[in-house]
């Protein structure tokens, strides 16, 4: 793809924009040529946005190691070892690094994102169009937003909202300080802590205690370790099991069995802890849990 002021004023550029790149850059230019351009310039925005116009290519930038001040790049970025960037690094496909991956105001992938280390975001955002996969951890400041599955060995730390298409794989704690909303199911080995309403379109296993959280809601079963305790509502589409308590926020409701018939409550609407929780509208409890004696 080359680059024209005419192909350009199509996409319909601010005018200040335009008029740098109508100087700086040459009727003929190569797509990732002017990329590099307008990143070398410190005109980061511009490039992200000129990738967000034009879309991905199939260009891959293959390294060693990978540190910058900033990187847009319209193909798959891979790196044999570790990718640091101060600003932001955006990618049209795919982002792999052999080792960690740490960047200063943001992680943009139109795919997908997997590194043999750390994912850590110190001010930004981290968003995929696709699967998020750290062997180690993965440590946010801003939103993390994912088409697919996110996948950690060990912590997930997201300052602001976490969303995802897919469901999240969390093999430590999760500790998130924004909302949650995962599509599918949502498990994690350790325990997990939040701050405002978490909501899964499937199930929830938490091998841990589930705390801190405003209101809580999966489409099918919720299963803890340890106890529940919300700030609001616990609803569950089918079962709910503690090894400890069960407990909503002071005038809330528990409820079980709200996506199965009445009459199936035995089998499809159990409720297990070490006392009957306050509050419970709907389900039946059957006691501690035999797994949790």
């Amino acid at each position: 793809m080359e680059f024209t002021k005419k192909f350009l004023r199509a996409k319909s550029p601010c005018a200040d924009g335009f008029r740098w790149f109508s100087r700086h850059v040459e009727d003929g230019t190569g797509y990732q040529e002017a990329l590099d351009t307008l990143v070398n310039a410190g005109r980061v925005e511009d490039a992200c946005w000129l990738l967000a116009q034009f879309g991905p290519t199939n260009a891959v930038l293959a390294v060693d190691a990978l540190e910058a001040e900033a990187i847009v790049f319209a193909g798959t970025v891979e790196v044999r070892g570790s990718i640091d960037v101060t600003t932001v690094i955006q990618a049209g496909r795919s982002i792999r690094a052999g080792g960690g991956l740490r960047a200063g105001s943001g992680i943009v992938a139109g795919e997908g994102i997997r590194v043999a280390g750390s994912i850590i975001v110190s001010q930004g955002t981290l968003q995929a169009g696709g699967d998020v996969r750290a062997d180690w951890g993965v440590e946010v400041e801003g939103d993390i937003t994912c088409a697919g599955d996110l996948r950690a060995a060990w912590d997930v730390v997201c300052h602001g909202k976490l969303q995802l298409k897919g469901g999240a794989f969390v093999g430590q704690d999760l500790i998130v300080h924004g909302p949650v909303e995962c599509d599918k199911g949502l498990r994690v080995g350790g325990h997990l802590t939040g701050a405002e309403s978490l909501r899964a379109g499937q199930g929830i296993v938490v091998g841990g205690a589930i705390a801190g959280v405003a209101h809580l809601e999966a489409g099918w079963g919720i299963k803890a370790g340890e106890s529940i305790h919300t700030q609001g509502a616990i609803k569950a589409g089918e079962s709910l099991c503690a090894g400890g308590e069960i407990c909503a926020g002071p005038g809330y409701g528990v409820y079980a069995g709200l996506n199965v018939q009445q009459q199936t409550w035995e089998a499809s609407a159990q409720v297990w802890s070490r006392e009957r929780p306050e509050g419970l509208r709907s389900g039946m409890w059957l006691g501690a849990s035999p797994l949790h004696p």
